[in-house]
């Protein structure tokens, strides 16, 4: 058997490396257990000309259509949306768009804005020294002084906008709406380390340059270094209990399909969220016969996954392309209520760049707007590096009978119970949509673009797993308490976007991180009474 350890973390992407690294500074044993591989450098698809086509293979951020060993099958038949992570070092963080805006103030106070949903325990400014911590951690590029957000202050310049981000920044000053250069955790200058972007292509199948922040070269390395053990294709099974109801560890199995315990006196989950209910829900027990830590009957319900549709339109010129980091401007003229819109709540729109040549091509033709014969050639050369995107990023209001289950046929290859996916989306976020997009299309057609579409129906970009394992105050009405602790079991934590009590209505990475790292804090802050 192994040897027991203090602490013990399932998971190493966004917050079980910020929350591994934060303890470790307590000089605990702290053991993380992660079910994928460490990627190297080299294997990254951005080394090689066929980087487009293993974004639909073993760099797609589906892990149906990735299928490596490392991966767990979802039934998201019954889902819109289709699920998005990636199993190894680092996480979703490898595959992410680099994308970095924190949540608004008012994202923490839906409720009593608006009375809907449920306020958060805990608010902005009680996240603000861990978001400022976080961005330091992962190096942040953008422009300080965005009247959209409190202040904060990125460490390098921001991407430089391009000729597409200067037509968006053109048509939104013609318009009069709010815009601002993204924030991003894609280096514009060396930092840590790190080398600048040298605009290799799209960020998303990982960063061969190592300009784009992922947990596997930004807080990994210092959090081995302090001592933290960190255990590759190690996938767990189930979290285990004693007598006293209390977490006593985990059972997983190696890569050769062995199952071993591993004894722990804090168990803290990292595992998404879609993961975690997953792995809690798979831990009943006769004590626990609903699944771990769910007396409130929560675990896995109020899925949010961000309905994101995009807007395309084409320019008669050449632009950007698929050079430069994907996201070059934000705008948040839209993103607070106004009951004149005929929905609560709001949208980012995300500005990008267009893609490469054979997205283009496999896009387009999905689309329907590059035909086959003889026309095909010459409708391509027009699409070609001339793309215009705008994705409306739109909040996600929790509803129960959004959730996640138990499949109870579909198995991962060392036969744990897959995670199932039941999701529609709601009627105020339809709207929500339709006013965004709208917005988009104005925007492109003063643009100048033409051959405008939107989707409405691929909606599985990006699929951000979130509130599957609510933070609150109430035990029947939430998972967690406003520190992460599980009301159930008062040594097993959560700290990745399952705790998450709205959605907001931007990328979550900055949020789910600063949350690692204030349940952190919050836990160095009580060693004493930890379990009381």
């Amino acid at each position: 058997m192994n040897d027991i350890v203090d602490v013990l973390i399932i998971g190493s992407g966004a917050s079980g490396a910020a929350v591994a690294y934060s303890l470790a500074e307590t000089k605990m044993r702290i053991l993380c257990l992660e079910q994928g591989d460490w990627i190297k450098q080299s294997d990254f698809p951005s080394n090689g000309r066929d980087w487009e086509a293993r974004r639909y293979g073993d760099f797609d951020t589906s892990p149906n259509k990735r299928g490596r060993l490392t991966d767990y099958p979802v039934n998201d038949d019954n889902s819109i949306m289709k699920v998005a992570n990636f199993n190894g070092v680092g996480g979703g963080t490898i595959v992410y768009t680099a994308h970095w805006p924190r949540m608004h103030p008012s994202d923490f106070r839906v409720r009593s804005l608006d009375g809907i949903a449920d306020d958060w325990p805990i608010d902005y400014r009680t996240l603000e020294p861990f978001y400022v911590e976080n961005d330091r951690m992962m190096g942040v590029s953008g422009l300080a002084g965005d009247p959209a957000f409190p202040p904060r202050y990125p460490a390098m310049p921001p991407v430089p906008l391009g000729k597409t981000g200067t037509r968006y920044a053109q048509a939104m000053n013609k318009l009069g709406w709010h815009w601002w250069p993204s924030d991003t955790t894609v280096a514009t200058t060396e930092y840590e380390g790190r080398a600048p972007c040298i605009n290799l292509g799209h960020c998303t199948p990982g960063c061969a340059q190592g300009a784009k922040a992922s947990t596997d070269i930004t807080y990994w390395p210092h959090a081995l270094r302090a001592g933290v053990e960190l255990r590759t294709r190690c996938r767990v099974k189930e979290i285990t209990t004693n007598e006293h109801g209390m977490a006593s560890g985990a059972i997983y199995y190696d890569a050769d399909g062995i199952e071993h315990f591993q004894p722990a006196e804090v168990v803290i989950m990292a595992c998404n969220g879609v993961g975690t209910p997953r792995l809690l829900l798979n831990s009943a027990s006769s004590r626990f016969p609903n699944g771990l830590a769910n007396s409130s009957g929560l675990v896995g319900k109020n899925l949010m996954l961000h309905p994101w549709p995009m807007v395309v339109g084409y320019t008669d010129e050449r632009v950007d392309g698929d050079h430069a980091p994907m996201t070059s401007l934000w705008s948040k003229e839209f993103y607070e209520t106004d009951p004149s819109r005929g929905f609560v709540r709001g949208y980012m729109l995300q500005f990008s760049r267009g893609t490469g040549v054979v997205n283009e091509a496999i896009t387009s033709a999905a689309a329907g707007r590059l035909p086959w014969g003889k026309d095909h050639h010459r409708v391509y050369r027009d699409l070609v590096y001339r793309r215009l995107m705008i994705g409306v990023a739109c909040e996600d209001l929790p509803e129960e009978h959004n959730r996640v289950t138990l499949d109870p046929v579909l198995k991962d290859s060392n036969g744990i119970p897959a995670a199932k996916i039941d999701y529609t989306i709601s009627e105020n976020t339809r709207r929500m949509m339709e006013h965004g997009i709208a917005r988009a299309e104005e925007i492109l057609t003063v643009a100048g673009a033409t051959n405008i579409s939107a989707s409405r129906t691929l909606l599985n970009y990006p699929g951000h797993l979130l509130g599957t394992a609510r933070m609150g105050t109430d035990p029947d009405r939430s998972v967690v308490n406003e520190w992460g602790r599980s009301h159930d079991v008062k040594n097993l934590f959560i700290v990745d976007g399952s705790i998450w009590v709205t959605s907001g209505g931007v990328n979550p990475t900055s949020t789910i991180q600063a949350l690692a790292l204030y349940i952190a804090d919050q836990i160095k802050q009580r060693l004493a009474t930890l379990f009381d």
